[in-house]
């Protein structure tokens, strides 16, 4: 009966720490993502370059090829530093399926350019790096079509 009791109490508890461990990990990549995007909405692409790591693979619609590995990604990027401006964006729906040392963030991106809003689908998969940094491990950039 003791042992029984003693069982219950440690699933409860376990179950409340990943829970509480989710929620935190949710918290901060969700964070993390945002202090990015503000920089990229100012033409900064610097934000997700220190948010990627070395192996980052990453792909959007203008590339017809997947992209490897963080130098790839910071020649991709180059070119288009200080071009792109941003008056505000909405992180729409962000949602975060985490394990300890891996997660992965979906979200639709609303961007507002004067009178225009460009739409997009995100999903980043990062990881937990032995120093206790999340990175970016992969990216997916998709535009959202409307259809009739």
């Amino acid at each position: 009966m003791i042992r029984t009791i003693s069982l219950t109490l440690l699933f409860f508890a376990t179950m409340s720490y990943s829970q509480t461990t989710n929620t935190d990990i949710s918290e901060t990549i969700i964070a993390l993502e945002k202090r990015a995007l503000e920089k990229w909405n100012q033409g900064d692409p610097s934000g997700y370059l220190d948010l990627s790591a070395d192996d980052v693979t990453y792909f959007d619609p203008s590339i017809e090829q997947r992209l490897d590995g963080l130098d790839s990604l910071k020649k991709y990027y180059e070119p288009i530093k200080g071009l792109i401006r941003v008056s505000k964006y909405e992180m729409l729906n962000p949602k975060v399926t985490a394990t300890n040392d891996m997660a992965v963030l979906t979200f639709d991106l609303h961007s507002y350019k004067a009178d225009t809003v460009s739409e997009w689908h995100c999903t980043e998969v990062y990881r937990l790096e032995l120093g206790g940094q999340w990175k970016i491990v992969h990216t997916h950039w998709s535009p959202f079509v409307k259809t009739l």
